[in-house]
């Protein structure tokens, strides 16, 4: 058989494909790129304007690193210095399976350890140190201990909150390397840095500030939290840090703290799940030019402080995991705060109600199944249910002049108001929470992927 010149075949078909206008590049085709990781999305919930700039508060010091605690590249420790003479409070989650960190935090603020040797935070996103027996114990004591030694403070002085995935030992060797890191970077104007080192599934960092005039000057509070899903009353999967110049004594911090804790961290929920590691710790470093807070100048500074924890309360709702409605449920005339508290939660926490509001759908009666096993005192024909301004029923019954189309068009919007007014008496509660969308599922089958 005659051998085949297929280089001269190859050359002569070349050409009678470019003759026929076939072949419109000899090049070869370079290879498609990978797509590019789409970006994280933010809550379309978030406060316009990003993160608020928050004042420098005297006496405090932030800073934060990598220290690849679960994931690499990404910023997961952050430390607070707090000065000489600090007053701390907290409030931490009631969870009969707390971490360690929180078992911790809270044996030294029962201590009372005196304040003038000053004060530390260390905290980490990735792992929360919870359900890790005696050595979650040791990873907490190898942390404080080591944060102390460095900043020379009473290892008593030093708190610490983790959060992150349940059951995984703390490999805090990790964040114990990086303690001469943090050391150094500290720095009064890094409250931001802070912020992003202790998200999760957070789509934005949480930041919330007030002033008061004092006697002689100025009081400033600067808070920054974490929190988006297993978010329910007796706080949550959040941390909350918040920071003022004032001159106020621990003990009157403390029934502050305690007073507005039920009317915002606890009166938020996102899924009803309470978490293992919620902490908040508020401190006050006594460096404001104004006088000790008492008087006038204490019920402002409380108010203040009151809004403060509103704001970043009402934050985590609006980054529950995929949430696309800010919803407050108001409940009126019930016959004791108890039942009012349990009428709220009992529509807030409601998977029909959530999923109605998801898909715009004004479907009021699971707001009445809701109120009938909420376990509260209750009258059907007693009861009103209002949309924002519609009134959709009232006396048992659905109002005559009630039209479906403006209940609809009105579930459009992003912020919603469900109004319930039991008629009973004079008791009154509002909770806020977020509907329950797809993507919630889809961020909780896959998060510890």
């Amino acid at each position: 058989m005659a051998k085949t010149d297929w280089k001269a075949k190859a050359k002569a078909l070349k050409k009678k494909l470019k003759k026929l206008g076939a072949l419109v590049e000899e090049k070869p085709v370079a290879p498609v790129a990978a797509a590019a990781k789409p970006a994280k999305l933010v809550s379309k919930l978030a406060p316009k304007g990003g993160f608020p700039a928050l004042p420098v508060i005297a006496g405090v010091e932030f800073s934060a690193v990598e220290a690849g605690v679960r994931y690499a590249n990404r910023t997961d420790v952050m430390l607070v210095k707090l000065a000489p003479g600090t007053a701390i409070a907290g409030a931490f989650t009631r969870s009969s399976t707390r971490a360690a960190c929180v078992l911790d935090c809270q044996c030294k603020l029962a201590a009372k350890v005196p304040a003038g040797a000053g004060a530390a935070i260390v905290v980490n996103s990735g792992n929360s140190n919870a359900f890790t027996g005696q050595g979650g114990v040791d990873a907490v004591n190898a942390v404080t201990g080591a944060v102390a030694e460095a900043l020379g403070l009473p290892a008593a002085r030093v708190f610490s909150s983790s959060t992150g995935v349940i059951g995984e030992p703390l490999p805090y060797e990790r964040i114990t390397a990086k303690i001469p890191d943090l050391v150094a970077g500290l720095r009064d104007d890094a409250i931001s840095m802070a912020a992003l080192a202790m998200m999760t599934t957070d789509t934005f960092p949480k930041g919330a500030m007030a002033t008061v005039q004092g006697d002689g000057g100025e009081i400033r509070i600067a808070g920054i939290a974490k929190g988006s899903g297993m978010i329910a009353p007796d706080m949550a999967t959040m941390l909350v840090y918040i920071f003022t110049d004032a001159k106020i004594a621990p003990a009157m911090l403390q029934k502050m703290l305690s007073r507005h804790v039920d009317t915002t961290f606890n009166a938020i929920t996102v899924d009803s799940d309470t978490s293992t590691s919620d902490a908040l710790i508020l401190a006050a470093t006594g460096q404001s030019a104004a006088g000790p807070v008492k008087g006038p100048v204490a019920k402002a500074f409380e108010a203040a402080l009151h809004g403060v924890m509103l704001d970043l309360a009402q934050q985590v709702i609006r980054d529950g995991e995929g949430a696309t409605k800010f919803v407050e449920v108001r409940v009126t005339g019930a016959a004791s705060a108890s039942d009012a508290r349990k009428v709220a939660l009992s529509i807030a926490n409601s998977p029909l109600v959530k999923t109605a509001l998801a898909g715009q759908d004004p479907n009021w009666g699971r707001i009445v199944a809701a109120v009938g096993k909420s376990g509260a005192e209750a009258d059907r024909d007693r009861l009103t249910i209002r949309f924002g301004e519609i009134l959709v029923a009232e006396n048992g019954f659905r109002n005559p002049d009630y039209s479906e189309d403006d209940a609809a068009a009105y579930m459009r919007q992003d912020e919603l108001l469900i109004g319930v007014d039991l008629g009973l008496g004079q008791a009154s509660r509002s909770v806020w929470t977020c509907d329950l969308t797809h993507r919630y599922i889809d961020i909780n089958a896959d998060y510890r992927s």
